[in-house]
């Protein structure tokens, strides 16, 4: 797939999801309005979409076909709010401290300290309330919306694989714990082991993109634990390969381009994966793991040549 084709198709992707996410933030009224107008806020500001868009393209690899696509979307917004939400925790004094992302202020900055905490603590509910919503599509519901489609052949049962799935990624097992494992090596006296940042790695980043694929592989209708096992595997490799260039961005990178400060894990005297094993063995291993993904993938014997150019393109990012 050509540069300018790959470019034309994932604007158009990303606009789609957009409106996708519109259409489940909530309203901002009553006496709760505040916390959603910093939600929304924290949304709306803008994103890539990687997660989401991992989902959908992988559930149309695995073989979903486009009438079911509705069951998704709820889980599209669903892991969206949580990645955003983690976000607006990370950028608070008591965590990174970071007054700007994506160029703009963040959250907490804009709407205060409290009620950047309550905005985060919101997302990461509603985004739960949001993923039901595909069950309610699928069994029945009274909201006029939903009354026009049904699916009666759909398994109920791959809903609840992809809800116990975005669950423990999002909970103590997958990316809280490695925020938490994060915030005490940073305490920590001494040169992090390879295995503990990998851990860190693996949890803090990779378990958002490994839910978005195996959800995405879920809905479609694979959750056969060795089959969803690989895929977990392969988003694995992409997760860590997206945090080493990460590192890689914070060394070399322009602030400009990405729209945060660059060197901040050196002002926060932060361990990163580069310092520990050097800019020159970080770019091979980016590689090394990008490369293993994509044999995981062409194994499954799917079609889908935007997927694997959106993996590369994750990791060979310059922003």
């Amino acid at each position: 797939m050509e540069a300018q084709e790959f470019n034309e198709i994932l604007q158009e992707k990303t606009k789609k999801i957009d409106r996708i996410i519109q259409s489940f933030l909530p309203e901002e009224k009553g006496y709760q309005k505040t916390v959603a107008e910093a939600m929304n806020y924290s949304i709306t500001v803008g994103g890539k979409r990687l997660r989401p868009m991992l989902m959908e393209e992988t559930f149309r690899y695995c073989g979903g076909i486009e009438e079911e696509l509705p069951l998704l979307e709820p889980f599209m917004a669903a892991i969206e709010f949580i990645h955003t939400y983690s976000l607006v925790h990370d950028d608070l004094p008591a965590m990174d401290n970071d007054e700007y992302r994506r160029g703009k202020k963040t959250t907490w900055r804009v709407y205060g300290e409290t009620m950047g905490i309550l905005a985060g603590d919101g997302l990461l509910n509603y985004a739960f309330e949001t993923a039901l919503q595909a069950f309610e599509l699928c069994c029945g519901t009274d909201r006029e919306y939903y009354t026009t489609v049904s699916y009666p052949q759909y398994n109920v049962q791959q809903l609840s694989k992809a809800m116990a799935i975005l669950a423990r990624k999002a909970g103590i097992y997958g990316m809280i714990g490695g925020q938490t494992a994060d915030i005490e090596a940073e305490r920590q006296e001494g040169i992090l082991g390879k295995e503990q940042l990998l851990f860190i790695h693996e949890h803090k980043t990779a378990a958002l993109i490994q839910a978005a694929m195996m959800i995405g592989a879920a809905v479609a209708g694979v959750t056969e634990e060795e089959r969803l096992g690989q895929i977990e595997k392969c988003a694995y490799n992409i997760g860590i390969a997206f945090q080493i260039q990460d590192d890689i961005l914070d060394v070399v990178g322009d602030s400009e381009e990405l729209g945060k400060t660059v060197g901040s894990d050196a002002q926060n005297h932060k361990q990163t994966y580069v310092t520990i094993n050097g800019l020159e063995q970080s770019r091979r291993d980016v590689k090394d793991l990008t490369e293993e993904a994509i044999v995981i993938l062409d194994s499954f014997g799917g079609e889908n040549a935007f997927l694997k150019e959106l993996l590369l393109s994750l990791v060979h990012r310059r922003k």
